[in-house]
């Protein structure tokens, strides 16, 4: 893996400041006083992170406090509860003042950068002095390239691929209890998967006595229309960006796709069946919730992250449902490893830092695969070991904590800069009962489904000033229709007319947004 003797670089660079007198304050500090008295740090430096909860300091106590000392510089910490960070957010993006660098792409977006000339700043001329880590992976992996270049071809922010991460992001999960009540195999298919949801309405598949209280389809914790529909080819991404996918190498919006067209229609009969929620559109979470979590399973098959995540209490008699064959003879999952795997604008630097060399190099020490498994789960000993042969552990929680949260108190966890190769996840195992590894279980039959997804492209302002207005009007339009498709029928009959509709409202313009930056893109591997 990439290595740099962060401390030797940043020590040379100290020493060039020196010599130059240019030992000015960052984030602040003050200069020297008039009677020749000591200077204040140049390597002094202010980070902002925010985190979802309280969870303490300690996500920084391990590698990036650790790692800064090594390089002699010193980090001062801004802990920011993400419950108040849209007013100190506003704050910034006003004109406040602001720290040397924010630490996580839970902070700003890359529309923000580019929307806000002045506030961060470009690195790209810090990348060949100070970060040989960062450099050897732009020249080696092309989405990293690509994730880190925007729309005006400047690096802002520094990009991320994270460890123990999965092939599959949401998937549909069955009651493998129902099915053994009744007898029945898993399905395969997608027209024996409507054979089960028939049987788990018309009998008692959970047992209770009550043969009318069962739900053979709910709304689940991910897009349970498109996930309904996976077997036609409704390959929504990870985080459902504009509902783009990629077809033979071209961006589609799936709404207007054949493959949609036909899903809509099965699921209208699946609909008028009883086999699906008649609350799918109109029930909010807390219903959605009772549902899924009561004492009783009263839900055949939901989409969401894990079993225990979306059942609960019941999650063990829940397992994942197979990726079934559809029409066209295909299997399909719902797959996006770039935007749950990879990220942008995992660490930025601000105007307000008079000397970011020195930052930016610790920055780089984040980008080995001892820094990013620590940074993902905590510091070594603590939460981590490491055999001579390079494998690691993960340990288990020792504060009672789940190891998701253990994971969260102990380090960055989702957010800051990481970076392992290809093959990593094979080094790691896990101590005990863990929710990444019983994720990255589930990967291993169904990865293979995977399709290719609509990538993290970049956009300009222009290209997101217009988006915001067209996607706003075309988003609630493609919403009513599916609902009404879904409930009463008719995609056949008023397709033409719904694509007509698309093209008023601006449907063509907004392909050749998406098009365009999907080819910037592409020119930025």
């Amino acid at each position: 893996m990439l290595k740099t003797n962060v401390k030797k670089l940043l020590s040379m660079s100290m020493v060039a400041a020196m010599v130059a007198g240019t030992f000015a304050g960052c984030g602040g500090s003050d200069a020297a006083d008039a009677e020749g008295g000591s200077e204040a740090s140049s390597t002094d430096y202010t980070v902002a992170a925010v985190r979802w909860a309280d969870w303490g300091e300690d996500y920084h106590t391990g590698f990036p406090d650790q790692a800064a000392s090594e390089a002699g510089i010193s980090v001062n910490w801004e802990t920011i509860l993400n419950a108040d960070w849209g007013d100190k957010r506003a704050v910034y993006l006003a004109g406040g003042d602001l720290p040397d660098a924010f630490m996580g792409s839970i902070c700003f977006t890359e529309a923000d950068v580019i929307s806000n000339p002045g506030t961060f700043i470009a690195i790209d001329e810090y990348i060949d002095e100070y970060m040989p880590n960062f450099k050897a992976i732009l020249e080696s992996d092309p989405t990293m390239k690509a994730l880190a270049t925007s729309a005006d071809g400047h690096i802002y922010g520094l990009p991320s691929k994270k460890p123990c991460r999965p092939t599959i992001a949401n998937q549909m999960f069955i009651n493998q209890t129902w099915l053994d009540n009744l007898g029945l195999e898993m399905p395969t298919t997608y027209l024996e998967f409507e054979e089960v949801l028939k049987a788990f309405k018309e009998q008692d598949a959970n047992g209770n006595g009550d043969p009318n209280d069962e739900i053979p389809y709910g709304k689940g914790m991910a897009d349970s229309v498109m996930f309904f529909m996976l077997p036609f080819g409704t390959t929504i991404g990870a985080d459902n960006t504009y509902q783009m996918t990629i077809k033979n190498d071209q961006p589609v919006f799936i709404p207007t796709s054949e493959e949609y067209k036909a899903g809509i229609a099965w699921m209208n009969k699946c609909y008028q069946e009883g086999l699906i929620d008649p609350e799918l559109f109109t029930e909010d979470d807390s219903m959605r919730d009772a549902k899924l979590q009561g004492e009783t399973a009263i839900v055949g098959c939901a989409p969401g992250w894990t079993a225990d995540a979306v059942f609960a209490g019941n999650g063990d008699q829940y397992v994942a449902l197979p990726a079934l064959e559809g029409p066209d003879g295909e299997k399909y999952i719902s797959s996006d490893p770039e935007h749950w795997n990879y990220s942008r604008c995992e660490f930025m630097v601000t105007a307000d830092c008079a000397n970011p060399g020195p930052l930016l190099a610790w920055a780089d020490s984040f980008y080995t695969d001892d820094a990013s498994i620590q940074n993902f789960y905590g510091p070594f000993d603590k939460a981590i070991s490491k055999d001579d042969a390079g494998n690691y552990t993960v340990l288990e929680p020792n504060d009672g904590n789940s190891a998701d949260t253990f994971a969260w108190i102990s380090s960055l966890r989702d957010f800051g800069p990481k970076y392992v190769e290809d093959g990593f996840n094979s080094r790691v195992s896990y101590a005990g009962e863990n929710g990444d590894a019983a994720k990255l279980a589930l990967d291993g039959e169904m990865a293979q489904y995977a399709k290719p997804a609509y990538p993290n492209v970049s956009y300009t302002v222009d290209q997101i000033n217009s988006l915001t207005t067209l996607y706003t009007d075309i988003n609630s339009y493609v919403a009513s229709m599916q609902a009404t498709w879904v409930t009463e029928g008719g995609v056949d009959e008023q397709w033409d007319e719904y694509m007509n509709q698309l093209n008023t409202m601006g449907y063509e313009d907004f392909m050749t947004i998406e098009t365009d930056a999907y080819n910037t893109y592409k020119s930025n591997q």
